[in-house]
């Protein structure tokens, strides 16, 4: 199946061009990037609009063999010449060695969401633009000034003319961004979500892990548990198997091949269903997340009056602010991890001992299984090899 790219590569790729075409002056109708999976995007430059001070351009979204309601949209990006303001904070870019008065200033335009609640990505304020997709226009942009030696400070202002409409199609408005869609992307690229094709490519690394004679196995829903595991445990992604939202299945397949030991490690998003049974966590199949973490509360005597805050939550890290007011979030978290692998060794009908660690993107690690700690040693060892 074929992958496309997010809206965080079509911006970064739009931005390039853009000042591309305003630091040089030459028309630019393609241009590559390379996304944070590797994988280099040659996008297709559209609709360009040249001034004295500022370049305005797209690329357009495609979703490949997953598309959803952005594929074919336009993503724009319009780069102008700035002055420097002090409040502007200089941008750290690996490898390149960045002049103490130079800035990459990034702003939402027309339909781009912004941020109205806590918890999410970015803070209060600013726009939908999440840190990835600000990283790789900053990377993008700040090579071309390099290739074109210009040490003076730019802003890029990303912009979706449809976003406004489609926002009331997505999440956003649930999430407490308003105004459009959020410019997204931790790879760069979207990789199909065909469900069998999903199911096939988790069956096809656990049975590679197998073959390596391994009887245990770490798991994870997605790109961010992984990244939290290597960063928190040093334990290599490459070697971990993304289970997307299929918990149960995953459990299925891991028991039938034999394993005998599982560690999930995932967001408490995701992972507070799993503490309620749920085995398929996507949005569309059950959405049941602040009902959980309020039932989890009362039976640990948090106030009522809290507990009556946190179903009013859009989000869970705006809950565990909740917990952790209420003074009693670890013994919430701790008998929510408890929950979590009763469910999940049921599933695998107590053949295989599975263990599990919680962890929020503001937080780090909020809550593990008892058992947790012996993998630290286990996947230690591993990595050594």
């Amino acid at each position: 199946m074929r992958y496309g790219f997010t809206t965080g590569s079509c911006a970064a790729a739009a931005a390039k061009a853009a000042a591309y075409m305003l630091l040089t002056g030459q028309r630019k109708t393609e241009i590559a990037i390379e996304t944070p999976k590797g994988i280099i995007y040659n996008a297709k430059i559209l609709d360009i609009t040249s001034e004295e001070n500022e370049v305005s351009c797209a690329v357009e979204k495609d979703g490949g063999d997953d598309p959803d309601i952005t594929t074919g949209i336009l993503v724009y990006a319009k780069v102008t010449y700035v002055d420097v303001k002090d409040e502007y904070v200089d941008v750290k870019v690996e490898g390149y060695e960045i002049p103490n008065v130079q800035r990459i200033i990034i702003e939402g335009g027309s339909g781009v969401g912004r941020v109205t609640r806590p918890g999410l990505d970015q803070p209060i304020g600013n726009a939908a633009i999440n840190h990835v997709p600000r990283e790789m226009i900053k990377k993008e942009v700040l090579e071309v000034c390099r290739a074109t030696d210009y040490k003076g400070s730019l802003k890029v202002e990303i912009s979706v003319p449809e976003g406004e409409k489609l926002c009331e199609r997505t999440f956003n408005p649930k999430l407490g961004i308003v105004g459009g869609i959020s410019i997204l992307g931790t790879s760069g690229i979207v990789e199909p979500m065909s469900s069998q094709a999903l199911l096939d490519t988790i069956r096809l690394q656990l049975l590679q892990r197998r073959e390596l004679g391994f009887d245990y196995v770490a798991v994870s829903p997605g790109n961010y548990g992984l990244d939290f595991m290597k960063k928190t445990y040093g334990y290599d992604l490459e070697k971990s198997v993304k289970c997307s939202n299929f918990i149960g299945a995953t459990i299925d397949m891991a028991v039938e091949l034999g394993f005998k030991k599982m560690l999930i490690t995932g967001h408490i998003g995701k992972m507070i269903k799993v503490a309620g049974g749920i085995m398929n966590t996507h949005s569309k199949e059950a959405d049941c997340r602040m009902e959980l973490l309020a039932a989890f509360s009362v039976r640990e005597q948090v106030d009522h009056m809290q507990v009556e805050k946190i179903l009013k939550c859009l989000t869970t890290q705006e809950a565990i602010l909740i917990l952790k007011e209420s003074g009693k979030q670890q013994r919430v978290m701790d008998k929510v991890a408890e929950r979590i692998c009763y469910y999940m060794e049921g599933r695998a009908e107590d053949r295989m001992k599975i263990d599990c660690i919680l962890y929020a993107n503001e937080f780090g690690e909020l809550a593990k299984s008892k058992g947790a700690e012996e993998w630290f040693t286990l996947l230690g060892q591993e990595q050594a090899q």
